[in-house]
């Protein structure tokens, strides 16, 4: 028995760990410290831990000119560029319409997957995008749906990152990842974009100091716990379970972060916001892949 639920235990663990991070953020920025300083520490805190378990599972890291180019693709579609808006759209909108949005990430994927040939169209998941389309517009359109009219430009904000989120996983698909599994191309990416990132931070001005340990600074580092941790638990639910049981966390980590930030934030929504959540969630059931197609891809 114990060895049945163990898979849901652990999805469990990933998706309420990924959901946290999103009021975790509201409250990380709630002081408009800067964004590249918050970033740079989610990256600083998934490089150790990450690279922590490359060391512990003996699995090292290669640093030839092939794999940093792709580490640095991957920090910049998966952390840089979309954490950017993330931060920025948090600052500005109920954590729990970030949660709903971040869920359109396999209804951004799908068509990119479609241009770039890795997918083929079918009704049923053409149907899930449009249902994810329409979501939005309960979001942004009843004026019951955001606290002020001036959120609707920042909604669009926050469909960026599930874009960009969306680029990463087809470039993954399409490009390989060279033999490397997700924690160590996580833990190259991490290492390479603080990397990069650094100069940034210290010479911009955007540092951000964690001391004293206030209400901010812990979510900072909870911040890069709860990514690696999730990120982790992912790992070895596709590995055990494969991708399509795997693929369920899309609904742990919309639904957890609407409830984490009602419980957090006390954030309270109109009824036009629980019928986007409950749209957004069929359409994500309507674009999952099919087992077979879903099995055939180990995800980055």
């Amino acid at each position: 028995m114990t060895g049945r639920l163990l898979p849901f235990a652990v999805l469990g663990i990933a998706g309420l760990s990924w959901g946290l991070t999103i009021p975790l953020t509201k409250i990380a920025i709630a002081d408009a410290r800067p964004v590249f300083g918050l970033i740079l520490w989610q990256l600083a805190i998934g490089s150790v831990v990450l690279g922590g378990l490359c060391v512990l599972r003996g699995r090292g890291l290669p640093f030839d000119r092939r794999s940093v180019r792709f580490y640095l693709a991957i920090a910049f579609l998966g952390t840089l560029i979309p954490n950017y808006f993330s931060y920025t759209a948090v600052g500005q909108l109920p954590a729990g319409i970030m949660s709903i949005l971040i869920a359109m990430v396999p209804l951004f994927s799908m068509p990119i997957a479609l241009s770039l040939g890795l997918e083929r169209p079918e009704l049923r998941r053409i149907a899930g995008i449009a249902l994810g389309a329409a979501a939005v517009v309960l979001i942004v359109g009843p004026e019951a749906s955001l606290p002020e009219a001036g959120q609707v430009l920042f909604v669009f904000v926050g469909l960026l990152p599930a874009l960009f989120y969306g680029l990463e996983g087809n470039y993954i698909a399409w490009r390989g990842t060279d033999g490397l599994d997700p924690i160590q191309v996580l833990a190259g990416a991490s290492i390479s974009g603080a990397v990069v990132l650094a100069p940034v931070v210290f010479l911009g001005g955007f540092a951000v100091d964690i001391r004293p340990l206030g209400a901010p600074e812990l979510a900072i580092l909870a911040l890069g716990l709860c990514h690696a941790t999730a990120y982790s638990c992912y790992v070895w639910l596709v590995g055990r379970t494969g991708a399509v049981f795997a693929s369920l966390i899309s609904y742990v980590v919309t639904g957890s972060g609407v409830l984490w930030s009602m419980f957090l934030l006390g954030e309270r929504y109109a009824i036009w916001v629980w019928a986007a959540l409950g749209l957004m969630l069929l359409a994500v059931a309507l674009v999952q892949p099919r087992p077979r197609s879903a099995e055939a891809r180990a995800p980055g």
